[in-house]
């Protein structure tokens, strides 16, 4: 059993738990120089392995007005990382034997019967494509799917819009086509996206905090978001929320984007993805699962947001380790979010990464320095 060692630097109220002197001040200066620079105002980073924690850092300022302190237990708006919970939803079925990845959307939503081409011929588009962003949805615009209330409403207005490009031609980031995979989960198992995590992932994965909709006693652990002007931070409300509360459930389900969770709950998501599908001896998704949905499916097509990467199902994939993804292996997948989140997961370092801050205006949240430094402070080279 491995012993934790605790200690805690007072100038910016980062506590640590590391396995090692040397890993820890690494870490613990790293976190503690973005803090004094004004780049974030706090944040939680968590190095594991499939076992568990094998250090966390965990400071700074959750509400600078309030001077309140970062806990471990802080809930995190995560964006974007929940596009592979998504994909895992998706895989999940496939393993049930209740769809495929190549079946077209049409054969589980019949609205995209009508779907057509910019000239406005028939089209079709796959469920993978969908979850490979290379699908050709139109997204549609924030001002008309603020007030939607149900994934069924989304994905009527998707279909009716033209694609934008010929399905698999290209890769372009798609809001609306994982979306639209959550309501091919929800057609397919008869139970409402928010319901079909809750049972396969969220329930036995332990992750009692991660929602589409935070209750007040979450709400009070929220760690406010900030965007930097006149070189201080600035509170910011979240922009997907449309004006609505966190807790207000008048809002479908962003399968895209829209879920809340600490670094215990989507730690334990990154154990269970670094197990092959496993976690503390409960199997969650099969292996076969966990290596599809995490191999290249993009194969050559030029995709965003850092160089060196292509798209599996729902996760990113380092094709070639340079920039921001220096630290890692060829084959590592992840995924990042728009307020700086960020995980990723190495299989052959068989460790995985795990930063929570919320800044809103990094340039790229992806490519951000302040995702770099910490990484390489939490990672070594690969010899």
């Amino acid at each position: 059993m491995k012993v934790l060692l605790h200690a805690l630097v007072s100038l910016c109220g980062i506590a640590s738990a590391c396995s090692s002197a040397s890993e820890k001040s690494s870490l613990l200066r790293a976190m503690e120089k973005e803090i004094n620079d004004g780049e974030i105002a706090g944040g939680i980073v968590v190095v594991g392995s499939a076992e568990g924690i094998d250090q966390m850092v965990c400071g700074g300022l959750a509400d600078i007005e309030k001077k309140r302190q970062v806990q471990q237990d802080d809930l995190f708006w995560i964006a974007s990382m929940t596009k592979p919970i998504t994909a895992c939803a998706v895989m999940k079925l496939q393993e049930l034997g209740k769809l495929q990845l190549d079946d077209s959307v049409a054969k589980h939503l019949p609205e995209f019967l009508a779907l057509k081409d910019a000239e406005g011929n028939p089209a079709t588009v796959t469920i993978g494509q969908c979850l490979s962003h290379s699908s050709g949805l139109s997204e549609v615009p924030r001002d008309q799917e603020a007030s939607l209330l149900s994934l069924a409403d989304l994905t009527k207005m998707v279909a009716s819009r033209p694609l934008v490009y010929p399905p698999g031609s290209k890769w372009q980031y798609c809001q609306s086509s994982i979306n639209t995979a959550a309501r091919v989960v929800e057609v397919v198992s008869g139970m409402p996206f928010v319901d079909f995590l809750q049972t396969h992932f969220f329930d036995p994965l332990e992750m009692k905090d991660t929602t589409f909709y935070p209750n007040e006693e979450q709400m009070a652990r929220l760690v406010t978001s900030y965007r930097r002007e006149k070189g201080s931070l600035q509170a910011t409300p979240l922009t997907f929320l449309g004006g609505k509360a966190a807790t207000d459930r008048k809002r479908y389900p962003r399968a895209n984007g829209g879920l809340f969770s600490t670094a215990k709950d989507y730690g334990n998501f990154a154990q269970m993805m670094l197990g092959g599908g496993a976690w503390r001896g409960k199997r969650i998704l099969s292996e076969a699962s966990v290596k599809r949905m995490t191999s290249l499916q993009t194969k050559e097509l030029a995709t965003g947001f850092t160089p060196g990467n292509g798209w599996g199902w729902g996760w990113c994939v380092v094709r070639a380790p340079q920039g921001v993804s220096a630290r890692f292996s060829a084959g590592s997948f992840g995924h990042g979010g728009a307020y700086g989140t960020q995980c990723w997961i190495d299989p052959v370092q068989q460790r995985y990464f795990l930063l929570l801050v919320q800044r809103a205006d990094f340039p790229n949240s992806d490519g951000s320095g302040t995702r770099q430094r910490l990484q390489e402070a939490a990672f070594s080279p690969i010899k």
